[in-house]
């Protein structure tokens, strides 16, 4: 376990505003108010803390797989049409992340960035339905060269201000690695081919770089 390069700012604040505010309780509060206020500091840098982490996850081994960019829970699998890229059919699988999350993104499939792009908008609650379209959100698609093109769509949410995505097209990429990181709560929305088997359903929890969200036929 470690923690993120993208909540080192982020913590060091918060270790100044928590020291500062410890200090001052101290020099200004007799005892009986200190202690809280130092307690209720020590839980607000454990949740930083907590959020900026990143577990160890190895790197896929099974190319015939899709595995969740995040972890989280899933909001939505259905067959829709993908407006931004693919412009046709496809099957949305959606996984909501909460602000206890770990907010990691990861690479779902092995292959080759071939799209990305960045879209401003709005900052809806992440499973409002709109949100995928409507929100500020990052968009990725990378082929694998025996089973097409996956779509991966980092969404803001509510509290969510900043989405950051690493690949560039033409970056070669490997199943489980880091696609990118989006501050607190969040959403990630997976666009299939109609050919591949979903292995996850609506209201299931699941686990970035772990769980198999869909088998690809071969």
């Amino acid at each position: 376990m470690r923690l993120h390069r993208e909540g080192i700012a982020t913590i060091l604040l918060i270790i100044l505003v928590c020291g500062l505010t410890i200090y001052a309780a101290w020099q200004w509060f007799p005892p009986m108010v200190a202690w809280p206020i130092t307690l209720a500091m020590a839980c607000l840098l454990g949740v930083v803390l907590w959020f900026f982490r990143v577990p160890t996850r190895g790197p896929g081994e099974d190319d015939t797989l899709v595995l969740s960019p995040c972890d989280g829970k899933v909001v939505v699998v259905e067959e829709v049409t993908e407006t931004e890229y693919f412009k046709d059919k496809r099957i949305q699988v959606s996984i909501f992340m909460s602000p206890l999350n770990v907010h990691v993104n990861y690479h779902p499939i092995n292959g080759t960035t071939t799209y990305r792009k960045y879209h401003k908008g709005k900052y809806l609650v992440a499973w409002h339905p709109k949100s995928s379209t409507e929100n500020e959100r990052s968009t990725v698609v990378v082929k694998h060269a025996v089973h097409g093109e996956v779509l991966i769509r980092q969404i803001a949410g509510a509290l969510a201000r900043r989405i950051r995505t690493y690949p560039d097209p033409g970056d070669a990429v490997v199943q489980g690695s880091e696609l990118g990181f989006i501050k607190f709560g969040s959403r990630v929305d997976l666009f299939l081919p109609l050919t591949s088997l979903i292995a996850v359903q609506v209201g299931q929890v699941v686990k970035g770089a772990t769980t198999v969200i869909a088998r690809n036929e071969e």
